[in-house]
């Protein structure tokens, strides 16, 4: 499966940011998450949309502020991204899962896109 995403930028603080991934037409049956590795630390997980888009998951860190969609019809993922903050400054990814539940577990995603690049200033 190929995996491009696309959206990031460099945003002051509060701002906001929508990621796109096309994930390709193999992907249209699993689960899909975003994942991000800020400078110097390992790869965290972001959020996670199941096959039938009900039931999202959101690491603690982003719930409230960020949001996760997809649209079948188009094989597009979205992550759309409010109040930023500095912290949230990283490299972000999106992956496809090997089943259609959604996961924060890392090793179960086993199809990368290259990242996207978001900066969030203060």
């Amino acid at each position: 499966v190929q995996l491009q995403a696309s959206g990031g930028g460099l945003v002051q603080a509060g701002g906001s940011l929508r990621l796109s991934c096309a994930a390709g037409r193999t992907s249209s049956n699993n689960a899909l998450g975003w994942f991000r590795r800020a400078p110097g630390k390992e790869r965290e997980f972001v959020a996670s949309i199941p096959y039938r888009a009900a039931s999202t998951i959101y690491a603690d860190s982003v719930k409230g502020r960020f949001t996760i969609s997809r649209d079948i019809a188009k094989n597009t993922l979205y992550l759309q991204m409010d109040s930023l903050k500095p912290e949230d400054t990283a490299v972000y990814y999106c992956a496809v899962a090997r089943g259609s539940m959604a996961t924060s577990r890392l090793e179960y995603y086993n199809s990368w896109g290259q990242g996207t690049l978001v900066t969030v200033s203060s």
